[in-house]
């Protein structure tokens, strides 16, 4: 969806329809004097309405159960920190 672009004198008097435009998934870009000093977006989903959705989608299949710990795969070298370890690669 295209992004609309609203002054701060008629985003205040028309608030109502800019939220009902960021719900269904706009963004709205406020200019002051012509100039864009903030945006609407619409809010994130969380972790759990992102796999529903995948779900329903039948993108993925899950029971509902939580997984089992795993063990760790990697280990850290005797003596060395995780941060040693992490600058080290970077060099």
């Amino acid at each position: 969806m295209a992004e609309l672009t609203v002054g701060v004198r008629e985003l205040k008097s028309q608030l109502s329809k800019y939220l009902r435009q960021v719900k269904a998934g706009r963004t709205v870009v406020i200019t002051e004097h012509g100039k864009a000093v903030a945006q609407l977006s619409p809010a994130e989903q969380t972790v759990e309405e992102k796999l529903e959705a995948m779900r329903r989608a039948g993108l993925i299949r899950w029971n509902g159960k939580k997984l089992k710990p795993m063990k760790p795969v990697a280990k850290v070298k005797e003596g060395y920190s995780v941060a040693q370890l992490i600058i080290e690669d970077r060099r």
